[in-house]
């Protein structure tokens, strides 16, 4: 299996130039023989906060519909960041498509503080795909549950889709590394590029083995993928 990380560059707010962008990095993974490719925290809109209220939209949007045919076409499982509504209020959501099967969202379940004025904790349980992945979403990977949590439902590779700073990539990194040499997982992140938010995303979207070493990082400047063939270990490099 193959498993890649795309580095995406959102433009703030524009939820279908994103989406276009991110069709032009999913066909490029699925030429590199992606079995799998997950964007960055809320990719189809940028980290933006304090818009997320009037971009948040419902699970089943068809605007979205396309990633859904790319799927079944190129059989491959797409992950997307977008804020989602619910009853509560705004989540931070990932929806996932993967072929022949309805779209599925993992919210993020544990929020930073200076996320509660604009976000709710999301409800749903970890969520398992192809039988030993799952999710994380940028804060929660710093909590130590979360990965246990991930491990005790048999995780063996754990995906975290990000929005950090430079120095945010760096503490990341660091607790990524102890996830996957504590848990025997291999450990992806994807992180963006370019201004979001109030900070410059830092990128370095990175890959760890089983043993908790760093196997790839790209650049913190270019939008690329990285892509991990789970079987030999190799790793590819895109840089866009």
């Amino acid at each position: 299996m193959k498993i890649c990380a795309a580095q995406a560059r959102p433009v703030k707010g524009d939820i279908q130039r994103n989406i276009e962008n991110h069709k032009r990095l999913i066909a490029l993974a699925v030429s590199n023989k992606a079995d799998i490719i997950i964007f960055p925290e809320l990719s189809l809109t940028g980290y933006e906060p304090e818009l997320a209220k009037e971009l948040a939209t419902d699970p089943d949007d068809n605007r979205f519909d396309d990633f859904q045919e790319i799927s079944d076409a190129d059989h491959v499982t797409i992950g997307v960041g977008m804020p989602v509504k619910s009853n509560e209020g705004i989540l931070v959501s990932m929806l996932i498509f993967q072929p022949g099967t309805q779209r599925q969202i993992y919210s993020k379940q544990h929020l930073h503080a200076d996320e509660y004025p604009y976000f709710v904790n999301g409800k749903n349980p970890a969520l398992l795909i192809e039988n030993n992945i799952s999710f994380a979403i940028c804060y929660e990977l710093s909590l130590p549950e979360h990965s246990q949590n991930a491990f005790k439902i048999g995780t063996e590779i754990y995906i975290a889709s990000v929005a950090k700073t430079a120095d945010g990539v760096g503490k990341a990194s660091k607790s990524l590394s102890a996830i996957a040499g504590k848990y025997s997982m291999t450990v992806v992140m994807s992180n963006c590029v370019g201004y979001c938010d109030n900070f410059e995303s830092g990128g370095k979207s990175s890959i760890w083995n089983n043993k908790g070493s760093l196997a790839g990082q790209l650049n913190d400047i270019d939008e690329g993928l990285i892509i991990i063939d789970t079987g030999t270990q190799e790793i590819t490099e895109v840089i866009i």
